[in-house]
């Protein structure tokens, strides 16, 4: 059982990654994530003395979301070859960001990348996802390389909401990809 320091740990970081995904690194303040967490603003501060501290905490969270979803698509898969332990990842991922909250938090972790501990965070996540794709699949480099860069392009198509566009554009984009 969590110890009421430990909750509030968890209830700020899950305010945070909801918070940071709808504005930003940059454009949410401290206070909108300890009113969302309902508990204040110093307090938030004793837990996470920096802005920085916080929105990487959010993130990390976020990649570790990331890595249990990828892990539970790649127990469902329906073989345990590397394509279908793939596939089986991406549907799950796909379900994962459907909220939209994970992905929103990720794509303004990208372009709050040069704040160097959101980069470092950034990186690290990346690697993990990377490292336990190819590891749980034990694909091959492209294949695992191929993996990450259809999760970006569905990042890209969620982000953009083309997913039900008709143009001839975004249907070669989306063609084959579906999200949940």
């Amino acid at each position: 059982m969590l110890s009421t320091a430990e909750q509030r740990t968890v209830t700020v970081i899950d305010a945070a990654i909801s918070e940071f995904a709808k504005t930003g690194y940059l454009g949410t303040p401290t206070a909108s994530v300890a009113t969302r967490a309902a508990i204040s603003t110093a307090y938030v501060f004793k837990l996470f003395p920096t802005k920085e501290k916080l929105f990487v905490a959010a993130l990390d969270r976020c990649f570790e979301r990331v890595v249990a979803a990828l892990t539970e698509g790649a127990d469902a898969a329906k073989s345990q070859s590397p394509d279908d332990v793939l596939d089986s990842m991406g549907e799950a991922y796909a379900r994962l960001i459907s909220d939209r909250e994970l992905l929103m938090l990720q794509v303004h972790a990208q372009s709050a990348a040069d704040v160097p501990e959101i980069g470092d965070a950034l990186r690290r996540g990346l690697q993990a996802v990377t490292e336990y794709a190819k590891s749980r699949s034990r694909a091959d480099d492209a294949s695992v390389q191929k993996f990450v860069a259809y999760g970006q392009l569905c990042h890209l198509i969620v982000t953009t909401n083309i997913e039900d566009a008709t143009s001839p554009w975004a249907t070669l984009l989306t063609d084959g990809i579906r999200h949940y």
